[in-house]
């Protein structure tokens, strides 16, 4: 019996060091490789596509910057007198990075109380409502990816208000996103499993 339970033990660990469905698959450059390695994520942006209208390659691009497809993935800690960690930067968490406020809001919105920010559907269909807000409040069209983060990362206020253009990094940053994003159609479009 002790030998069962031992067995049991080491396979519960190993299974704990192993890199959980959480962790990001390992092409990020090629999104037919993503889709592939990943059915479910294939599976969670085709259905925010369908009932957000967010075509699939945006919110790849947008789920790449802001989290590298880790779903567990955490703004870093602040320190004090660079030694003393003082809790998180944000409460920014999970594949698309959502603000535990953002979140709530969202939650309560959509009236889907057990969404985690951790499991891909839930953070493609957060990803969906928020952008379908940014047009709505903002004009944003839904494939627009450079201005659809903006508007992700700097709100809908601070969208409307331009914040984004004092910030130079962040300009350079959402011409990254497009870039992802125009580059993630083009694979797509010779992908088996995506047609």
């Amino acid at each position: 019996m002790s030998r069962i339970i031992s067995a049991l033990a080491l396979l519960l660990a190993l299974a704990a060091c192993g890199g959980g469905y959480n962790s990001p698959p390992r092409n990020l450059d090629n999104a037919c490789a993503l889709i592939n390695e990943r059915p479910t994520y294939l599976k969670a942006f085709r259905a925010t596509e369908r009932r957000w209208g967010i075509p699939v390659h945006v919110q790849m691009a947008i789920i790449h910057q802001e989290s590298k497809f880790d779903g567990d993935a955490r703004t870093p800690h602040k320190f004090v007198l660079g030694i003393i960690p003082m809790g998180r930067v944000s409460s920014a968490y999970g594949y698309g990075q959502a603000l535990d406020g953002t979140w709530d809001e969202y939650r309560s919105d959509t009236r889907r109380r057990f969404a985690r920010r951790d499991k891909i559907e839930d953070a493609t269909d957060f990803m969906g409502w928020y952008m379908t807000r940014s047009y709505q409040r903002n004009g944003i069209a839904l494939d627009d990816t450079r201005n659809q983060y903006l508007a992700y990362h700097e709100g809908h206020t601070g969208f409307a208000r331009g914040s984004y253009r004092q910030k130079a990094w962040l300009m350079q940053v959402a011409s990254k996103v497009e870039a992802r994003a125009n580059a993630y159609n083009v694979q797509l479009s010779s992908c088996r499993r995506f047609r």
